[in-house]
């Protein structure tokens, strides 16, 4: 609703006419009434200011809502959908995850169990080289799983089935990389052996060959 200020406005004050006879002074009494009629109309101003002033807050209010449901509204469409996608694409991803490992979970499984049948107690004399054969066929199937599903989730990385550390193969030393002087103690080592035997042999020779 709108306030033009002139429905406050008393007609009979709205151009104060004095009632004093041309000639004459204005009495008291008369000023009094026109000061009364004059604040009468200002107070109906300010009432209707009042209204006005409160009606332009209002109308300021709704405007700052229409205008933050407008910019919440585009704001919240782009980070709705944004996020939708997002969350669409790692869901995605997540059950291929999950599937995969639902793959390498069964078949940690299914070594596990052909690993848990091995029982050498159960070989007998006529089968035991079959049966190790077998069994030895069996463990490198089942270290070939773990090695595969180490391979896909680092999370069973240096980690075993009962959470011990899994060492690392180690190379051998290679002989060109160790000193001469230790090269030449293996030497001795592995031919004084046949030495000692080499000097018995030709001692024991000797001694028959002086009996004669």
């Amino acid at each position: 609703m709108a306030f033009d200020g002139t429905d406050f406005v008393d007609a009979d004050y709205s151009a104060p006419k004095s009632s004093t006879p041309a000639g004459r002074a204005p009495t008291r009494e008369e000023l009094d009434a026109q000061l009364t009629g004059t604040q009468q109309q200002l107070a109906k101003l300010r009432e209707a200011q009042e209204q006005l002033e409160r009606a332009r807050a209002a109308v300021e209010e709704m405007r700052r809502r229409r205008s933050e449901f407008s910019v919440g509204r585009t704001e919240m469409l782009q980070s709705l959908t944004r996020g939708t996608q997002i969350l669409q694409k790692s869901e995605h991803e997540a059950l291929q995850t999950a599937e995969q490992m639902g793959k390498s979970l069964v078949g940690l499984r299914e070594a596990l169990g052909a690993v848990e049948k091995l029982n050498e107690q159960a070989w007998s004399a006529e089968n035991w080289e079959q049966e190790l054969t077998r069994a030895l066929t069996t463990i490198e199937n089942a270290r070939r799983e773990y090695v595969q599903a180490c391979r896909s989730w680092p999370v069973l990385e240096g980690k075993g089935e009962a959470g011990l550390v899994v060492p690392a193969a180690k190379s051998e030393p290679s002989l060109v990389s160790l000193p001469l002087g230790t090269l030449c103690k293996l030497g001795l080592a592995l031919t004084w052996p046949v030495a000692v035997a080499v000097l018995v042999g030709i001692l024991a020779l000797g001694l028959l060959l002086m009996k004669r």
